[in-house]
């Protein structure tokens, strides 16, 4: 082998070694800090939310043409019960809501079980509210049933996404 042969292998061979190292660092740089965390506002208004979000208002005349604002005994607001946003209260007002860890949705989890998009929680033409998982990994359980459709919620029942326990309450 020639001596130039020999050097470019040497210097080939450092290259991947320094790749490698700069590659292991930033893997435990992200273990140690995470990713950002960026805190909403305590509003749960418009401003707290994206454009797109203001959107998702339509489904509300629909069940006001069904008669009244809302049915006897429906539930008027999304409670997590368990987790780290215990205590944390959504009011029900006829649009979707979005649960994962993504930061547009509407109640951002900091759990480790849960996906970007992990569930959603919506209306429908009844007046019911309908839990569906959005093809999460750790999946979605509704009463220790995990899952496999959109399903209706009853009044109390919890929903468990890894850590975090919710429930529709009055």
């Amino acid at each position: 082998m020639s001596e130039l042969t020999l050097t470019v292998m040497r210097l080939g061979f450092l290259a991947v070694l320094w790749l490698f190292v700069i590659v292991a660092v930033q893997v435990i740089r992200s273990d140690l800090f995470g990713t950002r965390v960026t805190q909403r506002g305590s509003r749960r208004g418009g401003e707290a939310r994206p454009q797109g979000r203001q959107q998702a208002a339509p489904p509300a005349p629909r069940q006001q043409s069904s008669g009244g604002r809302q049915r006897r005994g429906a539930p008027s607001k999304l409670v997590v019960s368990e987790g780290t946003l215990t205590g944390t209260t959504v009011a029900l007002q006829g649009q979707t809501i979005t649960l994962g860890r993504a930061h547009d949705s509407t109640i951002v989890l900091d759990d480790d079980y849960a996906s970007s998009r992990h569930a959603r929680i919506y209306p429908d033409r009844d007046g019911q509210w309908i839990v569906e998982d959005l093809g999460s990994t750790n999946g979605t359980y509704l009463d220790r049933t995990r899952l496999t459709t959109p399903t209706p919620v009853p009044l109390g029942a919890p929903i468990r996404i890894g850590k975090t326990v919710i429930e529709l309450r009055k």
